[in-house]
């Protein structure tokens, strides 16, 4: 779970700095889209590195969203029939809310491949024109019901993001005091960047900042 936690953090960040290209505008937001297309083209074919890693996080969600199973399985085995809830004061929010955002952020992934990658509808906008990222992008978050999603979830994936990162370093058998809050940092710059990187999006959208 550690290790496709941090590479779903990893893929987040990054992907969010791509997003951020749709501020320069319809021509580069669609140059970067078509760019990932025919990256590393002809060693590779039409979207061959695209899928290749969509294939990957297939695999790590769904070695991430079995691990969790797991845990909550031996979780609830360890305590027995009779388990005492925990008291709320006894762990962090992040801690507590792990599974519950785990499971809407499973359910935000299903919903915006949907949205932008397949253009399904009814979740998609009607105006979805397959290849054309910045018009759909725009088209979704026209939506102000979409756009209030999208930014509810960000707040829920930088909360899932930084308590994660930070309990990742434990996971992963780092125990030093400095190297932990090295994690605990990284999650949390991570976290914010997230969240404020990506929200800004559908606010602009909203704003009439991006048409």
């Amino acid at each position: 779970m550690a290790v496709t936690g941090l590479v779903f953090t990893a893929f987040v960040v990054v992907h969010m700095i791509g997003n951020l290209k749709v501020f320069s505008g319809a021509e580069h937001f669609d140059g970067y889209a078509h760019w990932l297309r025919t990256l590393l083209e002809p060693l590779f074919p039409y979207q061959g590195v695209l899928w290749t890693l969509r294939v990957v996080l297939v695999v790590c969600l769904l070695a991430h969203v079995w691990c969790a199973a797991i845990l909550v399985r031996r979780s609830r085995s360890a305590a027995g029939p009779h388990r005492r809830r925990t008291r709320p004061g006894t762990a962090s929010f992040g801690a507590r809310s792990m599974l519950v955002s785990g499971v809407i952020l499973l359910l935000f992934v299903v919903f915006h491949i949907l949205d932008m990658t397949t253009g399904t509808t009814p979740v998609a906008s009607e105006s979805f024109v397959p290849g054309s990222a910045f018009d759909n992008l725009v088209a979704s978050f026209s939506r102000p019901w979409v756009a209030a999603f999208y930014s509810l979830t960000m707040l829920v994936l930088a909360v899932h993001i930084a308590h994660g990162v930070r309990t990742a370093a434990g996971d992963l058998g780092v125990s030093g005091v400095r190297s932990r809050a090295g994690f605990a940092v990284v999650g949390g710059i991570a976290a914010i960047a997230v969240l404020l990187g990506n929200a800004t999006i559908p606010l602009a959208v909203q704003a009439g900042w991006l048409a």
